[in-house]
């Protein structure tokens, strides 16, 4: 398992296994907080036009289900997303490449309400790269096992665990909870999602190392 400080040295492993005429599905994995989506989005753009990025959350189960199921005080836990529908999305993805390619419509999720968004993302088929950044994309457990199989390589992402509560806490607020609010859910739901997700580390090809 290689360790990577540098996302330039991230992109130039990516472009080493990418092979000519077909997809290559990279997945950035890490605990809430670690900065995946920052990251995705850097590496898109050190690959372009090669790259275009797919986030997990919009997968994440309505709100309304989650009541239902009686889980919406732990959304953000593995069984509170739609995971045959995230590998069935992972499993368009890869063949729709090129010019017999086709457009792959993805949910996206608005964290101002905390829902997912219908057909809010667009995966052309002009781009060979397609990252995709999520918490649990490494998972073995509730029905996560068959999604780590779809990407070519995987990146886990470790920051500092004070670092990472820090920008939970502070994402939290920016979205509407308060300060103890935001504290509270960071150290409770995110934690305990967060202590599952670290435990996946193992199963990435690498690791990219951020201080903050």
């Amino acid at each position: 398992m290689s360790r990577f400080s540098s996302l330039a040295a991230v992109a130039s492993e990516i472009q080493e296994i990418v092979i000519p005429g077909q997809r290559t599905l990279v997945a950035i994995v890490g605990p809430p907080g670690a900065g995946k989506s920052t990251i995705a989005a850097a590496l898109a753009e050190l690959l372009a036009p090669a790259a275009t990025v797919l986030p997990m959350d919009g997968f994440h189960l309505p709100k309304s289900r989650l009541r239902e199921l009686e889980r919406l005080d732990r959304m953000g836990a593995p069984d509170t997303f739609d995971v045959d529908g995230f590998l069935a999305l992972l499993t368009r993805v890869k063949p729709a490449f090129g010019n017999s390619g086709n457009r792959v419509v993805a949910p996206g999720f608005d964290r101002e309400i905390e829902e997912p968004v219908a057909d809010a993302i667009d995966i052309f088929p002009e781009f060979p790269i397609v990252i995709v950044e999520g918490n649990y994309l490494l998972l073995d457990a509730d029905g996560w096992g068959a999604v780590a199989a779809a990407f070519d390589v995987s990146f886990f992402v470790d920051v500092p665990h004070d670092v990472r509560i820090e920008r939970l806490v502070a994402r939290h607020i920016r979205f509407g909870k308060s300060e103890p609010d935001a504290r509270a859910w960071a150290l409770g739901p995110d934690e305990a999602n967060a202590r599952v997700i670290e435990a996946t580390a193992a199963r990435a090809t690498h690791v990219i190392a951020r201080d903050g």
